[in-house]
């Protein structure tokens, strides 16, 4: 069974499904796009407006853009283009600002979530709208699930591996992580020497491996020390929205950071532009490892 068949089985995609995507930055939702036009389901996209940076790519489809602020309109708007499944997919930087919110019958009983939500911290948003949707007859589905050759695979994923002083870092940098992530703070955290020296904040990982960069630069991290980057899911983190990724960009700014390479959790971690991401890791001689995935324990 090919990936696309198992895609399509593991769906359960009626012939009068409807697969919509909303659509934040990052190459995600075009690959997401991709993949679900290859199913036989022409998505229909939402462009979040000021945060998608693949207009060309996303605007082929059938589309509207929708304010960050008018999040309340989204299920008539779901209902209007008879959506049957939804991808949330791509970063969505910018909170909503409160008071320009507009209210609408739909935002009515949306604006309490949200702002609990917002309360709640990053991961808290999209774990709420999914509820909200699921709630309406509309079913959420991972991104992963449209494109399953996104997840990181177990094992060492380059030709680079890691040496055994690099795997005290994983650790380190693993622990810290998901102590992070049981905050609901951030997915990442880079470790030097087999300590953790930096934590990934609301600025996400871009603003984590330039802050690294910058350590180094300032002489707070020895010039020969190597060093990894961990992204990890927050434990019970909802996995059809927001799982922790990486792609080209990650490559080159853990590479401008000094570091050694990347691990990620396998199965629960999304590899962005695959093939892209791992030629340019073995360009530039860094490793990218996919551990285990972490057991978590079920509450009952």
């Amino acid at each position: 069974m090919t990936k696309t068949e198992t895609a399509r089985a593991g769906l359960d995609l009626s012939p009068g499904a409807r697969i919509g995507i909303v659509a934040g930055g990052g190459s995600l939702p075009v690959e997401v796009a991709v993949n679900a036009a290859d199913l036989g389901y022409p998505p229909f996209v939402i462009l979040m407006e000021g945060e998608v940076d693949r207009m060309a790519e996303l605007s082929r489809y059938e589309h509207e853009s929708l304010a960050l602020e008018g999040i309340g309109s989204l299920i008539p708007l779901l209902r209007r283009h008879r959506i049957t499944h939804l991808v949330l997919a791509g970063e969505i930087k910018r909170r909503p600002r409160l008071l320009a919110l507009r209210p609408s019958l739909g935002l009515l009983a949306v604006i309490p979530l949200v702002v609990m939500a917002l309360a709640r911290g990053d991961d808290g948003l999209l774990k709420v709208v999914a509820r909200g949707l699921e709630a309406r007859g509309i079913k959420v589905v991972g991104a992963h699930e449209i494109v399953p050759d996104l997840v990181a695979a177990e094992g060492i994923l380059t030709k680079a591996a890691p040496r055994k002083s690099d795997w005290r870092d994983i650790e380190a940098g693993l622990a810290a992580a998901k102590a992070i992530g049981a905050l609901d703070i951030g997915q990442a955290a880079v470790a030097v020497g087999g300590r953790t020296i930096a934590l990934e904040g609301i600025e996400g990982t871009a603003g984590l491996l330039d802050r690294a960069k910058l350590l180094r630069g300032h002489g707070r991290i020895a010039g020969k020390t190597r060093g990894v980057l961990v992204k990890c899911a927050k434990p019970g983190q909802e996995l059809r929205a927001d799982l922790p990724s990486i792609g080209p960009r990650t490559v080159e700014a853990a590479h401008a950071a000094g570091l050694a390479g990347i691990a990620v959790e396998a199965g629960r971690s999304l590899v962005l532009e695959g093939p892209e991401t791992i030629s340019s890791a073995n360009a530039l001689g860094l490793f990218i490892v996919g551990l285990p995935a972490a057991t978590e324990p079920h509450h009952g």
